[in-house]
């Protein structure tokens, strides 16, 4: 794909990017494939995607308590628990605002850890990286932003987001849908959205503006990007996923930078 190339311009030492289709064609690459990025909060969706395992498996329920007083192992998930970003600090009730917490996602760790007897680095090894063939991943810290992945390894499991068989794919429907609507709050980089709309663990494209994505993204769309410079999307109308990684951090270089990529990736993708 002709597209990936734009990777070329960006301000970065070095980059990889990704097409993938919902057969789980690749239908381009560019850049080292393998490479090892640090993914910052790409590591979400793989956190994520390991907590609805737990949940298939029995291990944990999604609407069992976890995290501060009223709060569920759902509410981790979306970021609707009112933990703060970075501490142990209840900022809200429960269900009633969009704080994106990283807080949220290591109380969510340690919770799995404690449910199964197994550290949750290992818990993801197992039920996600392994079954994946995602060798070159792992996560030596935090299940918010401390993986570490490549190219090759991510665009397996943005085959699998689009065609599930380590999950059932109603669940992946689920994660991938709006949970706890209409809440407002502030998407990381790009300031104040309402709604803030979220999945459990995938952030929900919809009408938000100003975003990471693209002019000619499906309101469907959703992914994450990282503080590392990384993304991943999925566009289910367009039948494709994409995965970026640079190493370089997020910041205007990145704002300006990924929706015209993300706009060229779907006008080749439909032939335009």
């Amino acid at each position: 794909m002709d597209s990936l190339r734009m990777i070329e311009n960006w301000p970065v030492k070095t980059a990889a990017a990704a097409v993938v289709t919902a057969d789980g064609t690749v239908a381009g690459t560019h850049g080292p494939a393998g490479h090892r990025f640090a993914l910052a909060s790409v590591t979400k969706p793989l956190a994520a995607y390991a907590a609805l395992i737990a949940v298939e498996e029995g291990a944990i329920e999604l609407d069992e308590p976890a995290g501060p007083e009223g709060s569920t192992v759902r509410h981790l998930l979306a970021h609707t628990s009112g933990l703060a970003f970075d501490e142990q600090r209840t900022m809200a009730a429960a269900g009633t605002r969009r704080i994106y917490s990283n807080t949220g996602f290591e109380v969510l760790g340690d919770h799995i850890a404690k449910a199964t007897g197994i550290p949750f680095p290992e818990y993801l090894r197992q039920a996600v990286l392994v079954p994946l063939g995602m060798a070159a991943t792992d996560l030596p810290g935090s299940p918010a932003k401390d993986g570490v992945s490549t190219l090759a390894d991510l665009v397996r499991f943005a085959a699998e987001l689009q065609a599930p068989r380590l999950l059932d794919p109603r669940t992946v429907a689920e994660a991938t849908t709006v949970v706890f609507p209409d809440l407002p709050g502030v998407l990381p980089g790009y300031g104040n959205q309402k709604p803030n709309d979220w999945g459990l663990g995938f952030e929900i494209r919809d009408g938000k503006s100003p975003h990471w994505t693209g002019a000619l993204s499906s309101p469907r769309t959703f992914g994450h990007f990282g503080q590392a410079g990384t993304f991943l999307w999925v566009d289910p109308e367009a039948g494709a996923a994409c995965v970026a990684l640079a190493d370089r951090a997020f910041g205007p270089w990145a704002v300006e930078a990924w929706p015209p990529f993300t706009d060229a990736v779907l006008a080749e993708l439909r032939g335009h």
